[in-house]
């Protein structure tokens, strides 16, 4: 009996690592084992970089937010503990868009935040006070 090799079902595997591999210099979009690892390589690469575009977008937050804080008179830390005093939940995303987009609503919530950290250095003054 002939050998069978599964011709139809092979072709179309290594076709659709080379399309996947278009654009890639050389070899690697040419030859099936170069192209193989370039694909490989590179979903490895996004599966990566998936993870770190949120890093990456959380950070850009906080840029925004404490350039926004520093036109406010207030430093980023403090602005972030007077919000988590106040009770005010809101991500950073989403006061960083309010930091581009409504600066007096940004000024707003600074002011929020420093009477609720204004509230709570008198409450640990009277604290101190009692225990004397």
């Amino acid at each position: 009996m002939a050998r069978a090799t599964n011709n139809p079902a092979s072709r179309k595997r290594r076709k659709k690592v080379l399309k996947a591999a278009r654009g890639a210099y050389s070899g690697r979009h040419r030859l099936f084992q170069n192209a193989k690892e370039t694909v490989m390589r590179g979903m490895a690469y996004a599966y990566r970089d998936r993870k770190q575009n949120k890093r990456n977008f959380r950070s850009l937050w906080i840029q925004r937010i404490n350039a926004a804080c520093r036109m406010n008179g207030i430093s980023y830390s403090r602005l972030i503990n007077g919000l988590n005093i106040a009770g005010v939940e809101i991500d950073r995303k989403m006061l960083s868009e309010i930091a581009i987009h409504d600066p007096e609503g940004f000024q707003a919530i600074v002011e929020r935040a420093r009477q609720a950290l204004e509230s709570s250095a008198d409450k640990s003054a009277t604290r101190e006070v009692a225990s004397i």
